[in-house]
């Protein structure tokens, strides 16, 4: 397959709003809200603070939202977060954030969709993929969906998109079909399992902050369309308004969703329960209920890894481009105008870590080192707003104090994850990877290559 190295520009803007929309909501809603109930209902074992904390991720998510969408619509260029870095901080903090995509998150959070896909593709073939041999034609099950959709991706982000779109109104639907029978059927002959609302040692602030790492889990990919911001047509406005409207509808149908978890189950069967939703779905239909909320799932992350391949990519390409990653990855298809090879090292990365780690390590790992991404990310906006001739299409409303929010509850989360001695040394292990890079930036690229632009200015303001 033959490839030619050209501009960021050489990949045409062919996403539409509505596509947009799609990959928003295509890659949040995959896994978390199917398999995350469970942790947060072990950590926090009462239905007021399971969803208050669900309430509060919420929240959180659309305050970075937001913030971000602002970000955004100013700099609506292939890369996503890792410009936002370079144009607000410099090369060698967004040479970091592409570096901990390379070690942790892209490989992480594409395995962990994927191992999730393939529980559910086996469920609905009626194996158990919880224990052996299943258990191990899993990680192959979810190996194979990771190339099959790298494929997807390389042969044109249109073909990409409208699988995206399909399998998210599927999973939207099938959710919501879920949430509609919960209450329709079960909740009028139970009342639902909402008492005690508080019940004693239920919540404290420790727990709550574990918990809350997981929600966000659930809730991320409403930054992670910025990374294909560069081939959304008229990105300027757009890509704000599919990053906020994607993840209102994420917000909306998680709520409703765990509000139908407890109109089913106690507290204690979610607590216990790995596959909540399918549990749900069997109370409520029957077998039946299990195949229909199977397969739901199975598209819901199918989808969810398709748009994670076909957003995240673009991260290596774009570094490529600036000169701070191997050359080669700045490769253009010349058919299919797509990154071929930054879809394969994907691809490469997601395969080799599901084959070696757990659900729960690639889940903890992937929330861990994005997190401080995410707060630089958003952090830039003050940056930007401080530089002459700054006209965002979009304003984050409420700002200061909504950036300011989710930096700081963000923050929050990092240290509790430090302190807390049963998350520790895996937090702590986690950014000894991303601090490797500094070492490695200084080796390779950081000596020879001069500041972009928006640092200069910024170097220059400072002075």
């Amino acid at each position: 397959m033959s490839a030619s190295n050209a501009p960021v520009d050489a990949l045409p803007r062919r996403l539409g709003l509505w596509s947009a929309v799609t990959i928003v909501i295509g890659i949040t809603i995959g896994s978390g809200i199917f398999r995350s109930p469970a942790g947060i209902a072990n950590r926090l074992p009462g239905p007021g603070a399971m969803l208050a904390v669900w309430v509060v991720g919420g929240i959180l998510a659309m305050c970075g939202a937001l913030s971000l969408a602002e970000v955004a619509s100013s700099y609506p260029k292939t890369g996503g977060i890792y410009v936002f870095l370079r144009e607000g901080w410099g090369r060698l903090p967004a040479f970091l954030f592409g570096w901990a995509e390379l070690v942790i998150i892209r490989a992480a959070a594409i395995g962990a969709i994927a191992i999730t896909f393939a529980e559910y593709f086996l469920r609905v073939l009626g194996f158990d993929p919880l224990v052996a041999p299943y258990d191990t034609y899993a990680r192959y099950t979810a190996a194979a969906a990771i190339v099959l959709t790298s494929i997807f991706n390389i042969v044109g982000i249109r073909w990409s998109a409208l699988v995206t779109g399909a399998t998210t109104l599927a999973k939207y639907g099938g959710l919501l079909f879920v949430v509609l029978l919960a209450f329709s059927i079960e909740l009028p002959k139970t009342g639902g399992h909402f008492t005690p609302l508080f019940p004693e040692g239920a919540f404290s602030l420790a727990p709550f902050g574990l918990a809350l790492v997981s929600v966000l889990w659930a809730f991320d990919g409403w930054a992670d369309l910025t990374f294909a911001g560069g081939e959304v047509k008229d990105g300027e406005k757009n890509l704000p308004r599919a990053i906020i409207l994607g993840s209102l509808a994420v917000l909306v149908i998680y709520l409703l969703a765990n509000l139908a978890y407890l109109a089913v189950l106690p507290i204690d069967q979610i607590r216990t329960s790995k596959l909540v939703a399918a549990d749900v779905g069997q109370r409520v239909m029957g077998p039946a209920g299990v195949v229909f909320v199977a397969i739901t799932v199975m598209l819901s992350t199918f989808g969810s890894l398709n748009s994670t391949m076909l957003a995240n990519p673009r991260v290596f390409f774009a570094m490529a481009e600036d000169g701070l990653f191997f050359r080669p990855m700045a490769a253009v298809h010349p058919k299919f105008k797509t990154p071929v090879n930054a879809i394969v090292l994907a691809a490469l990365l997601g395969v080799t870590f599901v084959l070696l780690r757990r659900f729960e390590d690639l889940a903890d790992a992937f929330v861990t080192a994005i997190l401080p991404f995410y707060v630089m990310g958003v952090a830039a906006i003050f940056v930007f707003r401080r530089r002459p001739g700054y006209s965002p299409v979009f304003r984050c409303p409420g700002y200061p104090i909504v950036p300011i929010l989710f930096i700081l509850a963000t923050l929050y989360l990092l240290v509790n994850a430090v302190i807390d001695p049963g998350t520790r040394w895996a937090t702590l292990g986690v950014f000894v990877a991303i601090l490797v890079g500094i070492p490695v930036y200084y080796a390779t690229v950081g000596r020879r290559l001069a500041p972009p632009d928006g640092a200069r200015r910024a170097a220059g303001e400072t002075a």
